[in-house]
């Protein structure tokens, strides 16, 4: 145990005596555990803070328009566009067998609403009672549109919380009543905040019945008595989307007189293959941003064989002095192991410590829009450990290896 410490003291103390040597090399380990630490976990905030973006929408959420379609069959120049219509939602009620939920909505943006102390210019959505099972519809007071609401065709509001803000200047607004264009409406809940300031519209809604907006506010376009604006709906599980978006898709198709296959008949957004493709992307991008740390790690472990060699070459006399004094083979080989390892596991330990703090500065930070703090990922941790092991073994172990194989009389004749 003794010979241990002595020959850990003595490589410390050789490390110390080329100070300036020893910086520049665990500069490149700690830049190489560094890079790999920081790329990925930047890629990893930014898929993070994606997928909460998308959740701010809502979970598993398709949406359908309305498209064009021929008037004639095949003939592209025929194109006329056509309205999704609320036959078409409750077809897609009764008969998709493989949607778990829908809603539609119909929006209007020309809706002025009044309170007693304000007046502003919001989106007014006519939705149905589930919506808030497909949108994110969280409720901070009183609650949310319910069936008897919409079967009644009441006149009761929810507001956004911005909205509210904007009408009610801090006041309390459950209870109270609001003109939409004149028509009064009681406010019986008002949402949390949504996402970010300013980037998610729902903050700045008014939601009221389906039923009582087709009774007041249809939409204004010519033969639009009965249209909607689009269809929110969900697959009964996300595997099973596109089969759902195909159901409906017959639907529509049949209600309009239209091929359900044709390319240009629809316009959606299907959040679930959204996501997936841009999962793909960031899954790519942690190979990629991975692979650059990697090979920057590489090139450190690199630099401290280079310098490990250097070394082995000048103490070339020493190590043949200690070897003729009795040194033993192993006695050299653990030193210089020893020096490439704690070069290596030092320069690693301060690069994950500096990152580490760098992140954590980051997350006091306020991140741009879709991004999150980035953070440290378990997995790509792992992998920089095992890498600083290989590259320790392999950076101590050849240059030992060199130095324990010299012969103690052609070690002592070099100059």
């Amino acid at each position: 145990m003794q010979r241990f410490f002595d020959i850990i003291r003595q490589s410390l103390s050789t490390l110390w005596a080329h100070k300036l040597r020893s910086f520049l090399t665990m500069f490149g380990i700690a830049w190489g555990v560094g890079s790999l630490l920081l790329l990925v976990g930047l890629g990893e905030g930014f898929r993070s803070g994606q997928h909460k973006q998308l959740a701010s929408i809502g979970q598993d959420i398709m949406f359908i328009f309305g498209g064009k379609i021929p008037s004639v069959e095949g003939s592209l120049q025929s194109m006329h566009p056509y309205r999704l219509t609320y036959q078409d939602y409750l077809d897609i009620k009764r008969e998709a067998n493989l949607v778990k939920n829908v809603s539609p909505v119909l929006e209007r943006d020309d809706i002025r609403a009044v309170s007693d102390y304000n007046s502003a210019n919001g989106q007014v959505f006519g939705v149905a009672p589930i919506y808030a099972d497909i949108r994110t519809i969280p409720i901070l007071t009183g609650h949310w549109i319910s069936d008897s609401d919409e079967t009644d065709r009441r006149r009761v509001a929810v507001l956004g919380v911005e909205l509210t803000k904007t009408l009610y200047n801090g006041r309390a607004a459950v209870g109270t009543t609001i003109m939409l264009n004149n028509v009064p409406f009681q406010i019986v809940g008002i949402l949390e905040k949504v996402g970010r300031e300013g980037n998610n519209g729902t903050n700045i809604r008014v939601f009221i019945p389906v039923s009582t907006m087709r009774e007041y506010f249809p939409l204004k376009e010519q033969n639009t008595e009965n249209a909607i604006s689009f269809i929110n709906y969900q697959p009964i599980t996300a595997d099973q989307h596109l089969e759902a978006k195909i159901q409906v898709h017959k639907l529509v198709a049949r209600n309009h007189g239209f091929n359900y296959l044709s390319p240009d008949a629809f316009e959606e957004w299907d959040t679930i293959e959204n996501e997936k493709k841009v999962a793909l992307i960031f899954d790519a991008m942690d190979w990629f941003l991975g692979g650059v740390g990697l090979v920057t790690l590489g090139l450190g472990a690199i630099g401290i064989i280079n310098i490990m060699l250097v070394s082995v070459t000048e103490r070339t006399r020493e190590i043949g002095l200690r070897k003729a004094l009795g040194a033993t083979n192993r006695s050299i080989l653990t030193q210089f192991f020893f020096e490439g390892a704690f070069l290596t596991g030092l320069s690693g330990t301060v690069g994950m410590g500096i990152v580490a703090g760098l992140m954590a500065l980051m997350g006091t930070m306020q991140p741009p829009d879709g991004f999150d703090p980035p953070r440290i990922v378990p997995a790509s941790a792992l992998l920089a450990i095992l890498c600083l092991s290989f590259a320790g073994i392999v950076s101590g172990i050849y240059p030992a290896r060199k130095a324990a194989m010299l012969e103690p009389v052609e070690a002592l004749r070099q100059e």
